[in-house]
């Protein structure tokens, strides 16, 4: 079979990639089925939040490969994961910001990694479970947009994907809807077809992530002082890298009024809090900007998402030396240094993004 047919799948064990490798040879592609050994597959446990990456989850991508007909491989990538995910999500959070492990692991492993050792293996394409769609553009190249399914959208953590690459990367599941692909999973008799989805981060399944990171770093992130607006010390903080801005539940300090964190300070160890409005910007910058569209020169107006879960929101892009700068036409809430700022143009085409990389708040 030519070359342009073979397809090196991502199989995590779950229902999404599954019906994606389904779908694929359904389409007449060669699949090849692989599943990534990444963090804690030998002891992460069902009951802590569904994480994936198990030993369980390589079974039942083997289970649906055996039952599509192809070939299955495992690749350990626990030291590239170390190295390019974990590690850089507990630096993240050392020097104030709140990273999004999700855009590491699309940017350094399925997307870098993955993508070279398929080429390795004579694959023309990589194919994921996620949510979202790849098209010609008209002009002789490709661009990603949002899944059919917006409830279901993922580009927003997969925009890190280099342009050239959008020629070799698959998503079969961009037009369906999640009960559509459980439909189709449970027709075909996979194993996984009502397991749950995955959450939270999978090396952080209960969720504390600084006990985690005390755990990795070998080291206690000292109690600090928790102030307000006007410097005034309101409470104690039992280690500010465990915060992040814009979180209201477990700030420690008691209050007639709704507090949140607003500003960490990890020179002084020190955590702003303060009333909702506090948390509201016109204007961020954002570093490692990875353009999906053709490269502008001058500013210009886009649809801006600085969260996964957020709507879009006009604003003027930017471009400068090694980012962009955006100033959104209405003030947006707990923009977050870590956190990727993703643009979209007004049909859902991705346009680039980078990491949200300082903001200006008032």
């Amino acid at each position: 079979m030519e070359r342009s047919k073979r397809v090196l799948v991502a199989m995590s064990g779950g229902v999404d990639s599954s019906v994606a490798a389904w779908l694929l040879r359904e389409q007449g592609y060669e699949c090849v089925g692989v599943t990534m050994k990444l963090f804690g597959s030998e002891t992460a446990g069902r009951e802590d939040g569904y994480p994936c990456c198990t030993l369980d989850d390589v079974e039942d991508a083997r289970q649906v490969a055996r039952r599509l007909g192809i070939p299955h491989h495992v690749f350990n990538f626990t030291g590239d994961f170390e190295e390019k995910v974990i590690r850089r999500f507990v630096d993240a959070y050392e020097r104030g910001e709140t990273p999004n492990p999700c855009v590491d692991c699309n940017r350094f492993l399925k997307f870098d990694r993955l993508y070279r050792r398929a080429m390795e293996l004579g694959c023309g394409y990589i194919a994921t479970g996620h949510y979202a769609r790849i098209a010609e553009d008209g002009a002789g190249g490709f661009r990603m947009a949002k899944a059919a399914d917006e409830s279901r959208d993922q580009s927003y953590v997969l925009y890190p994907i280099p342009r050239e690459q959008l020629a070799h990367t698959l998503f079969p599941l961009g037009g369906l809807t999640k009960g559509e692909v459980r439909e189709i999973a449970q027709a075909q008799g996979f194993v996984n077809a009502r397991k749950h989805d995955s959450q939270d981060i999978c090396f952080i399944p209960d969720g504390d992530y600084l006990a985690f990171m005390e755990r990795y770093t070998g080291r206690r992130y000292p109690a600090g002082d928790i102030v307000d607006a006007e410097g005034r010390v309101v409470g104690r903080h039992r280690g500010a890298a465990g915060l992040t801005i814009g979180q209201r539940r477990g700030v420690g300090v008691s209050s007639s009024g709704r507090i949140y964190v607003c500003a960490k300070c990890m020179a002084d160890n020190t955590v702003t809090v303060g009333p909702e409005e506090l948390l509201y910007s016109r204007t961020c910058t954002a570093r490692d900007w990875n353009w999906l569209a053709q490269t502008p020169s001058a500013p210009f107006e886009a649809l801006v998402k600085t969260r996964y879960r957020q709507r879009e929101q006009p604003a003027v892009i930017c471009p400068e030396e090694g980012g962009v700068r955006l100033e959104f036409r209405d003030p947006q809430r707990a923009v977050t240094p870590g956190q990727a700022a993703v643009a979209y143009d007004g049909e859902g085409t991705v346009l680039g993004g980078g990491t949200i990389a300082s903001v200006s708040r008032g």
